[in-house]
């Protein structure tokens, strides 16, 4: 099974997370997203880095985590590949794996701004869930 796909979209990057339940969709989500912006697989898993988010609904929290990965991205640097999801209601904890930015060994793809709400689906009986990035 496919773990992610980008979907047509007009102006930004719509990507579609898969999975057996909704924390391997999240990780194969972000997953996604990073690979969306650098080839993950010129990417090592050698540094290790902890998210810990609370929303105040299931999108509010998906929102939240995409989020702090951005930042952990733009602000440490860290293109991160692995991702070890466990949601606890509104609370999503992720242990994730990565190295910092070397643009002179990883192949850089483009850049994502933000995450929005915007067409944002979080989709249970599949399990998937939709996220429409700024980029």
């Amino acid at each position: 099974m496919q773990k992610y796909e980008v979907l047509d979209h007009t102006a930004d990057l719509m990507i579609r997370g898969y999975g057996k339940n909704l924390e391997e969709c999240y990780s194969n989500l972000a997953c996604g997203m990073f690979n969306e912006t650098v080839d993950l697989s010129t990417v090592d898993p050698v540094i290790g880095k902890e998210i810990d988010v609370t929303g105040l609904d299931d999108e509010d929290a998906l929102y939240s985590f995409l989020s702090e990965l951005l930042f952990i991205e733009d602000y440490d640097n860290i293109i991160l590949k692995e991702f070890d999801v466990h949601i606890d209601g509104l609370h999503i904890t992720c242990k994730a794996k990565g190295e910092p930015l070397d643009r002179s060994k990883m192949r850089i793809r483009g850049e994502i701004k933000a995450v929005t709400f915007h067409m944002m689906e979080i989709d249970r009986e599949t399990p998937s869930v939709t996220v429409l990035f700024d980029v």
